[in-house]
């Protein structure tokens, strides 16, 4: 459970990062809230999960699904530039979270 929970919350991390982006510097309302929101439930859902995972694995997967997720959304949904080399460094820290749940 504590997984399912430590991955939920890296999605949550996605989501505060792209709503922080999107609140302007927190002159939107409905983004600054969203972020806030999201950013407790992240917070909240990596604690629950490092009553079980050591900190170091867990910390470093709830960073890397957040880095991977904010990155995609960018490239995706935002524009950003989308080249082979920072697709490349985002398989590299996606092949990095998957060993350290392997070696877990």
């Amino acid at each position: 459970m504590a997984w399912i929970v430590l991955v939920l919350s890296g999605l949550l991390e996605t989501a505060w990062a792209i709503s922080l982006d999107r609140s302007a510097g927190f002159s939107r309302p409905l983004p600054s809230a969203a972020f806030a929101v999201t950013l407790v439930l992240s917070m909240a859902g990596l604690a629950y999960a490092l009553r079980e995972i050591p900190v170091g694995t867990g910390y470093a997967v709830w960073v890397g699904i957040g880095v991977v997720g904010t990155a995609l959304v960018g490239m995706l949904a935002l524009h950003e530039p989308a080249s082979l080399p920072r697709i490349a460094c985002l398989a590299l820290v996606v092949a990095g979270v998957v060993g350290l749940k392997l070696f877990h």
